[in-house]
C-alpha cells in the first residue's frame, strides 16, 4: 500500500477523491463549462507516488497544483499541497468519447502529495503557490473555488463513504501545462501570510 505522511506517521489512504472543475478560470483555461454540480473522479491507492514524473508510457504529463485535504472521522483535520497528474492527449481523447477517466488520470504515480500538517483554522484562508525553476506557475486558493470544502465533504457524504486517512484533492486554479524533465517544481501551502508546509520535486 502507497502512503501519505502525517506528523512524521505513514497513512495508507483507501482512496483519493479528486475533485474536478472547481476555479472558474482554470475550467475556461481548458475550454470546458461550468458545472451545475461537482465533478468528482476517483485515483486508487496505487496512484499515489514519491516521484514526479515527466511522461508516462512516451506520454507527457501534464501537472495540476491542488490544496489537499486528510479525512478522519468524517472531517477534513489535515491539510497538505498535492500534484494531480494528468495525461492530457488521453483525456481530451476520453472526453470526445464521452468515455471514464481512468486511464489519464488513475494510472500509477498519478499524484503526489506534501506532508499533511493538522488544521483546524479557518478554511477560507488556505492558499497555494507553484514555482516551477523558480518562476510563479499557479496560484489559488479555497476563495475561489467554485466547490468550498465545506461544502465537498457534506456532498461527497451524500453517496461516497470517507475513510480514516483517505486524501481528498479540491480541484486546481488556472496556470497548468506539461512536466518537463528536470524542472524544479516548488509548492506551498499558507493560510493567510503562514506558511504551513512545502515540497519540492525535480521531475524525472
Amino acid at each position: 500500500m502507497q502512503t501519505v505522511r502525517l506528523a512524521k506517521q505513514e497513512i495508507a489512504p483507501s482512496k483519493v477523491v479528486c475533485i474536478g472543475r472547481n476555479y472558474a478560470a482554470h475550467v475556461a483555461e481548458l475550454g470546458n463549462t461550468i458545472p451545475d454540480e461537482m465533478v468528482v473522479f476517483v485515483k486508487p491507492n496505487s496512484s499515489i507516488g514519491s516521484e514526479l514524473m515527466s511522461n508516462f508510457d512516451s506520454e507527457t504529463i501534464h501537472f495540476e497544483a491542488e490544496i489537499c485535504f486528510l479525512v478522519q472521522n468524517g472531517r477534513f483535520t489535515a491539510v497538505g499541497v498535492g500534484l494531480d497528474l494528468t495525461r492530457r492527449e488521453t483525456q481530451n481523447r476520453l472526453k470526445k468519447k464521452g468515455l471514464p477517466w481512468e486511464r489519464c488520470k488513475a494510472f500509477n504515480g498519478s499524484a503526489v502529495f506534501s506532508d499533511f500538517v493538522p488544521f483546524s483554522g479557518d478554511v477560507t484562508s488556505l492558499h497555494l503557490a507553484l514555482d516551477i525553476n523558480g518562476e510563479a506557475a499557479q496560484r489559488g486558493g479555497v476563495p475561489l473555488m467554485l466547490f468550498p470544502p465545506d461544502y465537498i465533504v457534506k456532498d461527497l457524504a451524500t453517496f461516497m463513504a470517507l475513510e480514516d486517512g483517505d486524501v481528498v484533492m479540491t480541484g486546481t486554479p488556472e496556470g497548468v501545462g506539461p512536466v518537463g524533465a528536470g524542472a524544479l517544481f516548488e509548492a506551498q501551502l499558507f493560510s493567510g501570510d503562514q506558511l504551513l508546509v512545502s515540497e519540492s520535486w525535480t521531475a524525472a
